[in-house]
């Protein structure tokens, strides 16, 4: 699969060109487009009891789409929600940890699971559990806002507000905590939970926070205050 994108950075789609009956794996309702012949399935991936773990702890849908390309091969355009950025990880046998509802689309070699990510699911919510992605082949991630990747070498940190997290490498270390000490000063600063990592590694991040935006509207919307 060959992965190219456009409109980006703001309104990122990927386009995934197949070769013949190559396949990849999507989040549900990603899709945009594809062309014609390209078959589609949608089903529970590992079964029932890990697509609910995926969708109740990871943040993803409870079925993954499946696109199927003919002999001839095809093409399928996938966004995400959210305006923001696209991008693409090649992984060569290894791992990929990413935040919730940032995973969009996959090879068929990639195996997607659930991993714990740290109190910060009980202490606000922010990241919680992570989907963990395994094996040989490209990975699409999308952000909210635009797209920075810190690299960080051995020993190297860098503190993060848990919000802005997209993805990280299994070699990168991290501990979550209250940005401030104390229940006041939290409600001063306006700021919840932070994640400080450690390299050697890369994290992605995103410029803006779907987590500060679902609070926004719930205080703006009419029907918040009825």
């Amino acid at each position: 699969m060959n992965v190219t994108t456009r409109h980006n950075p703001s309104f990122a789609v990927a386009r995934v060109q197949l070769s013949g009956n190559e396949s990849i794996k999507a989040e549900s309702g990603a899709m945009m487009a594809h062309s014609a012949g390209v078959a589609i399935e949608a089903k529970m991936q590992g079964g029932l009891m890990k697509g609910l773990k995926r969708s109740m702890l990871g943040g993803e849908s409870l079925f993954v789409t499946t696109f199927h390309a003919p002999a001839e091969g095809g093409w399928v355009d996938v966004a995400a929600n959210l305006p923001g950025d696209v991008t693409t990880i090649e992984l060569n046998g290894g791992a990929l940890n990413v935040s919730r509802g940032n995973w969009l689309a996959s090879a068929a070699t990639i195996e997607l699971d659930t991993k714990w990510g740290g109190f910060k699911n009980l202490m606000g919510g922010e990241g919680g559990f992570l989907v963990h992605a395994t094996g040989t082949g490209t990975v699409v991630v999308s952000c909210y806002g635009a797209l920075d990747t810190v690299e960080l070498a051995a020993g190297e940190s860098v503190v993060i507000d848990s919000g802005h997290v997209v993805a990280f490498d299994p070699t990168v270390q991290f501990t979550t905590r209250k940005v401030t000490k104390g229940m006041m000063a939290t409600l001063k600063s306006g700021e919840g939970l932070v994640m400080e990592f450690s390299g050697p590694g890369r994290v992605l991040t995103q410029s803006r926070d779907p987590s500060a935006l679902i609070s926004w509207l719930t205080t703006s919307l009419p029907f918040s205050r009825a």
